[in-house]
């Protein structure tokens, strides 16, 4: 089996995976990171996404030795000392979230927007985030919550 090492949430890390071992699986099996989620198995939903080399992408779509190297960032290495990122923070304060089996991913993506596109519309935010889907907000307080993190009022 081969041996793998990364930087997960800016700690390295090394574990030894079956070649077809997914990047998700390896997240949350091997490293016990289990806020990554997997939703459909599918590459549909979204709930797995997470940072690589600074890009968000969906963990299940990628193999965990294609990572070797890379540096990546799930929703637990959000926060620092205590305090939740502005996206984070900002889905709280605007209730983007219910369930928040969706929330992992939607934040993860939403950041990656922000950085793309730093004073998004309402359009873009829907258009960006059409992969990630969520099932209990229609999605109203999660494009509220991402223009609020940008700057924006959010109302």
């Amino acid at each position: 089996m081969p041996t793998i090492s990364m930087t997960v949430n800016n700690k390295t890390v090394t574990g030894e995976v079956e070649a077809r071992t997914l990047l998700v699986q390896f997240i949350r099996e091997h490293l016990g990171l289990t806020g990554t989620h997997v939703g459909c198995d599918t590459s549909q939903c979204g709930a797995c996404v997470v940072h690589v080399n600074g890009r968000s992408l969906k963990s299940c779509t990628m193999l965990a030795v294609q990572a070797e190297g890379a540096e990546v960032t799930t929703i637990e290495g959000l926060a620092v000392d205590g305090e939740l990122h502005p996206m984070q923070a900002a889905f709280k304060e605007h209730h983007g979230l219910q369930c928040g089996f969706c929330t992992p991913g939607m934040v993860m993506s939403a950041i990656d927007l922000l950085k793309r596109h730093p004073d998004p519309s309402e359009e873009t935010i829907r258009a960006e985030l059409e992969g990630n889907f969520c099932r209990c907000t229609g999605y109203h307080n999660i494009v509220k919550a991402v223009k609020a993190a940008a700057g924006g009022t959010g109302s």
